[in-house]
């Protein structure tokens, strides 16, 4: 690495004195927690609709967690999966297991059964959290088939009692006779076992890839991994003490479990839980609760800015708001702080390097390339090193893109019980992440598309991005997603998918008309289809690879 031109890290000299001075994280969130329990007991660490509960409460409602899963015999190392969304009681399944010396296994809730079933053997789950709806609807059945012998049902109108309808709208099931009652757990007042406390090399997580290709793989997120970046968060952001985090992404996915649940807890800070994403709720409670920091994807904030309540009062509390998990247009930064105030700070993380290890920091704004119109995703933090290779694995000069490689203290050993993924993805403990990008003189990072997303136009490379960018900066675009399609003549062709905003009209020959005025020739959408909402992921992301299906489908 010494005679790498990245390893001499330009970026250094964008980083203020906080976001550069070293930092020595807990060794875990469980000693995070106690750590905040002995500066502040009484001071609320989960609010939920109007719901709250103070350090002191959630350190022994998931000490009792913790109890009840030693009791019924699990043994330290063994798996806990949990199947919720964003309320208290994700909070308090993650930190009893890790408390019990479990590894937890967080599972989107909106994973299938099928889904849910490679995940529970591929791991060897012993223990499962989900709630009493998804047990009862699908996942008892599922678990039946798996290793699985501890079962705890939650119902989230627990902790709460304004019942939004809005998110809401489910009804409390009888206690299943084959399953604990996660509230009921909590509340016994169990003592957490003794002698199970995490080390920062023990695995805290295995966080399943989205399967983007081929079948999910488990990342092995650490509890180090997890601490590094929940500090570099804390220390790095000049919040307030006590910060007030708003859970705009699912604590499920790497992004909310560490840039919000980790960062906020490592900073005896408070954290606004919602359930779930549904823009009316979302700024009720930013109206309610004056958050101080939120992040996000890209999606997210466009829903927020189409929702017809949506004021700068609604973003006047916050001190940074981020975006991470989906691409950010700059059409949208602009329009966003023009009609709000706030400037959407970029940056960019995988699972592999648990979360973020580039992004903007606060008292900067991050540059468009002029070339191609990228918004640059942010710099890399002061003990990382983020490296533009080419095929053969050599570094390319500034300016020239590659695939993107990551080496630092946030990147995980490797793949569950993966040893050949592990070394390709891993080589010599480095990162390669599967995403295309460049990074400038100043140690600017931008990342221009997943390798697998590419289109060959007639021998041309066409990164989806680029066309998305244009399309973007079109008064009627709400969202958009570009993907290559089979075309007899030219391979393949540009296939653009578009929803509109509110209230505004475009037909498809005008938006192909609009990127052909801005991009070459080969770029250019051929084909456009307007429909009301895009396919994502829980987490916010842009299906492309369901748009390919639809279009191979139709």
């Amino acid at each position: 690495m010494s005679a790498s031109r990245y390893a001499a890290k330009p970026w250094l000299a964008l980083l203020d004195d906080a976001q550069k001075a070293p930092v020595e994280p807990a060794d875990s969130l469980v000693h995070a927690l106690r750590r905040a329990v002995a500066q502040a007991p009484g001071r609320t660490a989960l609010a939920y609709f109007d719901g709250r509960l103070t350090y002191r409460e959630i350190d022994e409602l998931s000490d009792s967690v913790a109890g009840h899963l030693a009791a019924r015999g699990l043994e330290r190392g063994e798996r806990v999966a949990v199947v919720l969304q964003n309320s208290p009681h994700f909070v308090l399944a993650v930190l009893g297991a890790w408390k019990a010396g479990a590894v937890v296994v967080p599972v989107n809730p909106m994973y299938k059964s099928g889904e849910v079933s490679h995940v529970l053997r591929d791991a060897e789950v012993t223990a499962l959290v989900c709630s009493d709806r998804a047990w009862e609807t699908y996942l008892r059945d599922t678990a039946a088939g798996s290793p699985v012998r501890i079962a705890l049902t939650a119902c989230e109108l627990d902790f709460q009692t304004s019942d939004d309808a809005r998110v809401l709208s489910f009804e409390r099931l009888p206690q299943a006779p084959d399953a604990d009652d996660l509230t009921a757990v909590a509340r016994a007042g169990h003592k957490a076992p003794e002698g199970r406390d995490p080390a920062p090399a023990d695995t805290a997580l295995i966080s399943y890839t989205s399967g983007t290709s081929g079948t999910p793989k488990g990342a092995t997120n650490t509890h180090g991994n997890i601490m590094y970046n929940a500090e570099r968060q804390s220390t790095g952001l000049g919040l307030p003490e006590a910060p007030v985090y708003f859970a705009l992404a699912p604590l499920f996915h790497i992004t909310g479990m560490v840039c919000q649940f980790g960062a906020c807890l490592n900073s005896a800070g408070t954290l606004v839980l919602a359930y779930r994403f549904e823009a009316g709720v979302v700024l009720d409670a930013f109206a309610a609760h004056r958050p101080h920091y939120t992040v996000g994807p890209s999606t997210a904030f466009m829903a927020l800015a189409a929702h017809p309540s949506c004021t700068r009062e609604h973003f006047a509390s916050f001190t940074v708001i981020s975006s991470g998990g989906a691409p950010l247009p700059p059409a949208l930064v602009e329009k966003f702080r023009a009609g709000f105030g706030p400037y959407i700070r970029n940056g960019y993380g995988l699972t592999e390097c648990t979360a973020p290890c580039a992004s903007v920091p606060p008292g900067l704004e991050a540059p468009v390339d002029p070339a191609s119109g990228t918004l640059a995703v942010g710099v890399p933090g002061p003990d990382t090193v983020v490296r533009i290779i080419d095929e053969q694995g050599q570094e390319v000069p500034f300016g020239e893109q590659g695939e993107i490689a990551v080496r630092g203290p946030q990147v995980v050993p490797g793949y569950w019980r993966r040893p050949d993924a592990t070394a390709e993805t891993f080589p010599d403990g480095e990162l390669r992440t599967g995403d295309i990008g460049f990074m400038d003189e100043q140690g600017w990072l931008y990342v221009v598309d997943r390798k697998k997303d590419m289109i060959n136009a007639s021998g041309f490379k066409v990164w989806p991005r680029e066309v998305e960018d244009v399309l973007y900066t079109h008064p009627a675009v709400r969202e958009a997603a570009v993907v290559g399609v089979p075309d007899g003549y030219r391979g393949e062709t540009v296939r653009a998918y578009i929803s509109l905003r509110p209230g505004v009209e475009a037909d498809p020959e005008e938006l192909a008309a609009y990127c052909k005025e801005r991009l070459a020739a080969y770029k250019y959408p051929r084909q456009v289809e307007i429909l009301p909402d895009l396919p994502k992921t829980a987490s916010g992301k842009i299906l492309r690879r369901e748009l390919r299906s639809r279009t191979r489908d139709s």
